[in-house]
């Protein structure tokens, strides 16, 4: 017990020390808004660029933030029935290009699993017969559930430990609340992580089905206008994202829509910072423009 004190009064007179050095005096930081706020001051001493401090707030804030907030809801889930064949699954794989899907029954309320699209590369060497003879129940892998409000920080401790990268979200019913991801988690803290399905760097529009377009948030209101033939000002904003968010007057969460100006926007993405990424749809009333 008095090596616990001991090791503890060291500590602090170490961290005393520290930030007295720093700063000029003998306060630490007591609050984590305080501590924030000091780095904030100290970062040229303490050779902090802006990408480390925005990963130091992140890697702060997930403590106080629940998987509601950040998690992908149902309505954009893309979910594989247990009962398909690889003629109607594949396709779905190819388009939407995840590496892990839910594997439902009847409905989104009853998960069977999780497929990893690497169990599925014996098909590349199967024939079409055995292909038809092939059972999603024979590779998918047990699926995690997790509560809307678990805390993100304990999650991604949970991830580590159980070397899973997808969990089911239930809400209150027992019901399939939304999707969330390790990659959720860690784009709250070190910002948006691309990969080879996202949209590429130098293209901030992109074209969907249906009359659907996926836009950048930080696409110039220009660049939109250009491109679909509106007239958006740009006298307050210069992005589109800037453009949807007063329209919310606040700092929407995912899948939270609005429409102004004949278009009908959804965000895609979006952390506590910042919109990341729109979903764009001519509303169905109004005349397309030339």
């Amino acid at each position: 017990m008095s090596e616990d004190r001991s090791s503890n009064l060291t500590q602090k007179s170490w961290l005393e020390k520290f930030f007295g050095a720093l700063t000029g005096d003998n306060e630490e930081p007591s609050s984590r808004d305080e501590l924030m706020e000091f780095l904030r001051h100290t970062a040229s001493r303490l050779k902090l660029d802006q990408d480390a401090m925005m990963i130091i707030e992140g890697a702060l804030q997930i403590s106080d933030q629940q998987v509601r907030e950040i998690l992908i809801p149902r309505s954009q889930v893309n979910a594989i029935a247990l009962d398909q064949t690889s003629d109607g699954y594949l396709p779905l794989i190819h388009e939407t290009g995840h590496s892990r899907y839910p594997v439902i029954g009847e409905n989104l309320d009853d998960i069977k699993g999780i497929l990893l699209v690497k169990d599925l590369l014996p098909l590349l060497s199967q024939t079409q017969e055995q292909r038809d003879n092939f059972q999603l129940s024979d590779v998918i892998r047990p699926a995690m559930f997790i509560p809307e409000s678990k805390r993100l920080n304990s999650l991604l401790k949970e991830f580590r430990d159980t070397h899973n990268h997808m969990a089911i979200v239930v809400d209150e019913y027992g019901g399939t609340a939304g999707i969330i991801t390790i990659e959720d988690i860690l784009e709250q803290i070190v910002g948006d992580i691309e990969d080879e399905h996202d949209i590429d760097e130098e293209e901030d529009i992109r074209e969907l089905e249906n009359g659907r377009y996926a836009i950048r948030a930080l696409t110039p209101i220009e660049d939109f206008n250009e491109r679909f033939g509106t007239n958006f000002s740009d006298d307050e904003f210069d992005t589109l994202g800037g453009l949807v968010m007063q329209q919310f007057g606040h700092l929407p969460r995912r899948d939270e829509h609005a429409s102004f100006g004949g278009w009908h926007f959804t965000v895609l993405n979006a952390d506590n910072r910042r919109i990341r990424l729109l979903e764009a749809q001519r509303d169905s009333s109004s005349q397309r423009e030339d």
